[in-house]
């Protein structure tokens, strides 16, 4: 049975062209007068790390240690991508140009759609021994190497760098970007997309033309395997010893594929790292691709994401709007891209009740999502004391993500959920009960960014300690009689 591995001892080194992606965000609602095209009012923007870069991070996100080996120029965007890097736990080596400009990626979105990328780039093409003198010192502890080629430059003569990682020991894996794949040879694993695959072997027409011709690459390449990216057909693995896995994709909306690559090349060589077999390194890297693909732009995924899709998959857990806390930020995002109205409330939700429902519904709505979040097992018996909670977390989010009035299910473990309301920053924060505002955690937060704050009253009558009394006096008077 496939299970997510421990991946904090794995040491991966990432080689490649490491780029700053720059996302401006904003309303279109008219036509240039000067030219046919959309004029966007710039409302936001945000930066985030790309190519080589956002794999590296990926890699860390899982838990891993990484470095990451790649050319900036002396500049701003150099700057800014070093100190993303280091927030992430990136340990950066990097070498420094004064004459190279940093790849910068400009993307304008008007209503969360992608308008226009503009690339400010300069192609150097470094020769190997550069970059082996930076990974020579650190190949002893290198668990697995990875090559995130994106034709910049860095990885302009690849063979020698694959060579020499295989003499000291080191796994190789590559995610192409050349149309001559021989200059990879003698990696142990390939990751080419489908159109990168079909340049160098020729038209694919059915999945037995995948196989065939890409034996024959893994062949004539000296390879250990091929893992092909297909898409929304998911991947194919092929491996030197004939063994052949098609992986299908899980059906999910599709809102960026930015970076999906970059989660694909992370994952498999975390995996890998962690004494993962092929097929089961891919799995891995299949899921996470599936993860990625839901948010905008290059995104990182965690351990925890993994292996909450692989608790779905084995039915520990049945609803896929029981989300982590980092899944749910990313959820939030395409929520506002979308000018959608976030409604969040927070309780124990230990026995659910009338009273619940009620309060849930009328929560629900004030606006276009409700999220929910839902104290942990540590955190009430804090709060309640040492016989609470009567049903464990789990099994309390199970009922909750079941109901129609609820979208998102997110737990917690804090005594209260202030970060995580400060986090999402809800457009209105509900609670129920006699509460005055100020006693509200989080609600600060909320109404100094612009959004409501709103006390709802419980139904008479309904409480989960009233129920619990009931319950114990029922107890008593059966076991009197």
């Amino acid at each position: 049975m496939l299970n997510c591995p421990d991946f904090s001892s794995c040491n991966v080194v990432v080689i490649g062209d490491a780029m700053l992606d720059r996302y401006w965000h904003g309303d279109t609602s008219r036509i240039s007068p000067e030219a046919p095209v959309p004029v966007v009012r710039i409302d936001r923007h945000e930066e985030r790390v790309g190519g080589a870069a956002n794999v590296a991070v990926n890699v860390t996100a899982l838990g891993g240690k990484t470095t990451l080996i790649s050319v900036i120029g002396e500049d701003d965007p150099g700057r800014q991508l070093f100190r993303m890097l280091q927030s992430k736990n990136v340990q950066c080596d990097f070498i420094r140009s004064p004459t190279l400009n940093t790849t910068l990626k400009l993307r304008v979105l008007g209503r969360h759609q992608q308008l226009i990328r503009l690339d400010f780039e300069d192609k150097v093409l470094w020769p190997a021994e550069k970059i082996i003198e930076r990974f020579a010192p650190l190949a002893a502890k290198t668990d697995v190497l990875i090559l995130s080629d994106y034709a910049k430059g860095v990885l302009a003569y690849p063979q020698a760098i694959i060579e020499y990682a295989r003499k000291n020991g080191v796994k190789v894996i590559v995610d192409p970007k050349n149309a001559d794949l021989s200059i990879y040879r003698g990696a142990n694993i390939l990751t080419p997309n489908m159109s990168e695959f079909e340049m160098a072997v020729g038209a694919c027409h059915n999945e037995a033309d995948i196989v065939r011709k890409g034996l024959e690459l893994v062949n004539h390449l000296a390879l250990d395997a091929l893992l092909v990216t297909r898409g929304s057909q998911g991947m194919t693995l092929l491996e030197k010893n004939g063994n052949i896995k098609h992986i299908p994709t899980k059906a999910r909306e599709v809102f960026d594929i930015t970076g999906a690559g970059d989660t694909v090349i992370a994952v498999l060589a975390s995996a890998i790292a962690a004494k993962c077999s092929f097929v089961d390194a891919a799995e891995l890297a299949n899921i996470a691709a599936g993860i990625s693909v839901g948010r905008l732009g290059t995104a990182t995924i965690t351990s925890d994401e993994i292996k909450h899709e692989l608790d779905i998959a084995k039915g520990y857990a049945s609803s896929v709007n029981i989300l982590s806390q980092q899944s749910l930020l990313a959820e939030v995002d395409k929520l506002k891209l979308k000018r959608k109205k976030i409604v969040m409330t927070n309780g124990c939700f230990d026995i659910l009740h009338a009273g619940h429902i009620t309060y849930l519904q009328q929560a629900r709505a004030l606006g276009d999502c409700l999220i929910m979040a839902v104290n942990d097992d540590a955190s009430i018996k804090r709060l309640k004391g040492p016989t609470r909670p009567v049903n464990p977390l789990a099994e309390r989010m199970q009922v909750l993500a079941a109901l129609g009035c609820v979208d998102f299910v997110v737990p917690f473990s804090e005594d209260t959920p202030a970060a995580l309301i400060e986090a999402v920053t809800p457009h209105i924060l509900v609670k129920g009960g006699d509460y005055e505002v100020h006693q509200i955690a989080g609600a600060s937060h909320v109404l100094a960014h612009g959004g409501q704050v709103k006390i709802l009253p419980f139904v008479p009558g309904c409480s989960t300690t009233g129920m619990l009394e009931r319950i114990n006096q029922t107890a008593v008077e059966l076991e009197v009689s």
